[in-house]
């Protein structure tokens, strides 16, 4: 993707040559020729790495930057309590009264096999901090499944419910005097908010935007939700995660199917995920910056893990966590800039070695949470804020 090895040997660099970009010494792979021609809006990095090869493990990671809590694939549970999302972190910092929650997510529970990922969600923040859901559907469009009716609940029906939804909570007396309840219900009240306000449903409307827009981001699951995302940082969320794929396996009915390609892995990359991704991710960039919001908004594009530097015998590659990439851009990042390097054949650091831990610290300082507010909220930032982006 963003760190070809073209003078590594064949069963290492793969088939596909790698390009130019407009920062002088940079190439990536011939695959992205939309992002190469962006390369002044973003920085690179090449020297990720992780601490597990289970997507579980490694998905807990990069959401939350600590494997406390994990559940591998085996059923095995790490020690400790699951640490909050990036996003609940965030929101918790940036909560404040308005329609929509400060923390969502679009696509699916993240999940292998049949165990869900966890980080998602609060944590040791409690649910109110977990995600607000959205899910888009190439036919059926936005969906809230949070959100969704009876087909026998009519609007009258939904107006007496929430009378007699206050009415109960009046009777609670012991409960309201507890913060959290409250929370909760202001949160309960900012669900019916969005089912009953048409403003609110409108911002969930891509029909709006205009048709060579929607072209622009590509009529992918992924490019819609890209579009979608751009909407709601307009309405000012302070958080949106996008999934590319509910599940890490590479079939195609799983949303636009996900990167764990153990198997023809160039014809994937080169017939769907490669040309879905340059698209969607450029458009999102190239979007924000038109309108003003790519300084005061952070991209980051990232996995869990790489993928194995050695080709396997099924013209795939495998799990590798020693080094990978990710992308970043706005909130201030420098463009044109690169962070860290990998040795010859993309196996391992060779500077500026950085973890998914580094990222959440890094996201905490572009949102100007210090180490006091972290510690207001019982937290503790375990990574370093990576001063080479900026």
């Amino acid at each position: 993707t963003f760190d070809p090895k073209p003078n590594a040997p064949l069963e290492y660099r793969g088939p596909f040559s790698a390009i130019p970009t407009r920062t002088v010494g940079v190439r990536v792979s011939e695959l992205f020729p939309q992002l190469a021609n962006l390369s002044h809006k973003f920085a690179l990095i090449r020297s990720l790495h992780t601490f597990s090869n289970d997507h579980g493990v490694a998905g807990t990671i990069g959401l939350t930057g600590s494997r406390s809590g994990a559940v591998d694939l085996g059923g095995r549970q790490s020690s400790g309590t699951p640490q909050p999302a990036a996003g609940s972190v965030v929101a918790k910092a940036r909560s404040r009264q308005a329609i929509l929650p400060p923390y969502m997510v679009i696509g699916g529970r993240l999940h292998q096999g049949k165990k869900t990922i966890t980080g998602e969600g609060g944590g040791r923040l409690g649910a109110l901090y977990d995600p607000f859901r959205l899910e888009y559907d190439p036919v059926q469009g936005t969906r809230i499944p949070g959100l969704q009716l009876p087909s026998d609940l009519t609007p009258e029906r939904l107006t007496n419910r929430h009378a007699l939804m206050t009415a109960l909570s009046r009777a609670e007396k012991v409960a309201e005097e507890l913060y959290a309840a409250k929370a909760i219900d202001a949160y309960r009240a900012q669900a019916f908010a969005m089912l009953t306000s048409p403003q609110a449903r409108a911002m969930f409307d891509l029909s709006k935007e205009p048709e060579t827009l929607i072209r622009r981001y590509g009529k992918t699951r992924f490019g819609q939700s890209c579009l979608l995302a751009r909407r709601l940082v307009e309405h000012g969320v302070p958080f949106v995660q996008v999934n590319w794929s509910d599940h890490v396996e590479a079939e195609e009915d799983a949303g636009d199917g996900g990167w764990d390609h153990h198997y023809r892995n160039f014809q994937i990359m080169q017939d769907r995920h490669a040309p879905w991704l340059d698209q969607s991710l450029s458009a999102l960039l190239t979007d924000l910056d038109e309108r003003g919001l790519l300084s005061s908004t952070l991209v980051l594009a990232m996995g869990e893990f790489g993928r194995s530097p050695k080709i396997n015998d099924k013209a795939g590659r495998d799990h590798w966590e020693k080094c990978y990439c990710a992308l970043v851009a706005g909130g201030g990042v420098a463009g044109d800039r690169i962070v860290g390097d990998s040795d010859g054949r993309g196996e391992h650091p060779n500077s500026h070695p950085v973890t998914p831990a580094d990222l959440c610290a890094t996201i905490f300082h572009c949102v100007g949470l210090t180490s006091e507010n972290l510690a207001a909220m019982n937290l503790t930032a375990t990574g370093h804020v990576i001063e080479l982006l900026f």
